[in-house]
This record gives C-alpha cells, structure tokens and sequence, in this order.
C-alpha cells in the first residue's frame, strides 16, 4: 500500500450512509484497512475474498457498488464482472496489478466505471468510489427527469430507457451495462451529428477521473460488438477521422 492516508474524516465530500460497497479482493490484510477505512466514511463495507462470496452476497442484498481484484488467484476476473452484469447494473471499480495501459483497457472492456492501479492509496479509491456513486446518481436522477420519454428506435432496435434494454427486431433481448447504456442514449440523443470524443465523454458520463480518449474508443467498439452486424465495418457508429463519432442513422423518439 503506498501513501498510507489519514483518517477520510479531513476530505469534504460525504458519501450517503446508505451506500453498501462489496469489496472482492483476497488480501486479508488490504479488506480489513478498507473495510475500516470506508466505514470511516459512513459507507456500509462488505469483504470477501472470492467470486463464490461476492455471488453469494450480492444476490443476498442489496449492493450499490463492488470493487472488484481482477487478480484473484485461480479465478478469472472477466468472468466474475460479467456475472455481475448478467444481475444487474451495479457500478464496478476494478483493481488492476499493473499500471501498463493494456489493464486499463481491459478494465473498461469488463463494463467497469472505474479502475485502479495497485498499489494505491484508500484515499484515492475512496474519491473514485465517490465519483462512480455520483455519476450513477446522476443517471438516476436524468432517467427521473425524462420519465416521459419511454424509448428510442433505430435501425431496426428499440432501446427502453425505463428498463434499460434493447430489444432487436426479431424479439431478442439484451441487457447493457452502464456504460453501453449511456454512451448509446448519447447517441440516441444527437443522432447524424459529429459528437467528439470529450463531447460522449460529457453526454455518457464515462470514466470522468484520468480521462484519456481511449476510454471512448473502447466503449464505442464494445457498443458495436452489440447492435453492427460487423463491427469492424460500422454502419451505424461511424468514425470522423479527427473529429470524433456520428450516429448515422434517423431516430424515432417514443413518449
């Protein structure tokens, strides 16, 4: 652990007492300061140390956030994310061992809000922690607002946004991740025009702490794994060289 913090008493920000984070990781040592170290900060901290655990808790209660080690030995941290997903939306910090680029990348690619880099400070993990509860309450807080506005249709998909799925035209279902979510309501919601990469970071919300335009890059390909017939010869999410992403493709809104 680098850069040990004091109590998180002196930080300004308080995150709601009622926020319950599952922390995954098979540290003994680093569950326990996090556990006392969250708890300082009125978070309510559940520790495990492996994807049976964290399953066998977040199906028994209600979770609103899980940082989540992609390193647990004999486990595969890819797999453990996506059995989340397949529960439900519930924001993901990951924890990364190295600080090279390619983890990062495959942390986005997991679905994550957020990742960190081992080692790494409570405190640092904590403001992320903060930054994903609030983004996600954000999202809430916009689908409250445009509760009118039940669905988008294009090119032969139908995106609800009450129950955030799109549906294709020959009944399948899937169900998005956060990210998926926002960053194809963004588009949704301006489409045919060239939105650059700070503007989906803006419109989306993604990955708003050390944010570098890969980030997008990466969600747009995993957007395109799922609605392109191929998705490495996009026709709907079109590249601007320079300039950014366009949504080529006419909009129906439903109310």
């Amino acid at each position: 652990m680098s850069d040990m913090p004091h109590s998180p008493s002196d930080l300004a920000e308080s995150a709601p007492a009622a926020n319950h984070v599952l922390v995954v990781d098979d540290d003994a040592a680093l569950r326990s300061l996090l556990q006392e170290y969250l708890g300082e900060a009125d978070m309510r901290v559940t520790a495990v140390a492996d994807g049976a655990a964290m399953l066998q808790v977040f199906d028994a209660e209600a979770v609103d956030l899980v940082v989540l080690d992609l390193r647990l030995p004999g486990e595969d941290g890819m797999l453990l994310a996506r059995r989340l997903r397949e529960r439900a939306s519930v924001p993901i910090v990951v924890l990364t061992g190295k600080a090279e680029e390619a983890d990062r990348v495959m942390g986005l690619e997991l679905a994550a809000d957020d990742y960190v880099t081992k080692p790494f400070s409570p405190r640092e993990l904590l403001a992320r922690i903060r930054a994903v509860l609030r983004r996600s309450r954000m999202q809430a807080d916009l689908a409250t607002r445009d509760d009118k506005r039940r669905a988008y249709r294009f090119a032969g998909w139908e995106l609800n946004l009450r129950t955030r799925r799109l549906s294709a035209a020959d009944g399948r279902k899937l169900d998005l991740a956060n990210n998926e979510f926002s960053l194809l309501v963004a588009f949704c919601s301006a489409p045919q025009r060239v939105l650059s990469r700070d503007r989906l970071l803006d419109l989306s919300r993604l990955h708003s702490a050390e944010v570098y335009d890969r980030t997008v890059d990466v969600q747009v390909l995993r957007l395109r794994r799922r609605i392109e017939v191929d998705p490495f010869h996009p026709r709907l999410i079109v590249t601007e060289r320079g300039a950014g992403y366009r949504f080529d493709t006419s909009v129906e809104t439903l109310y």
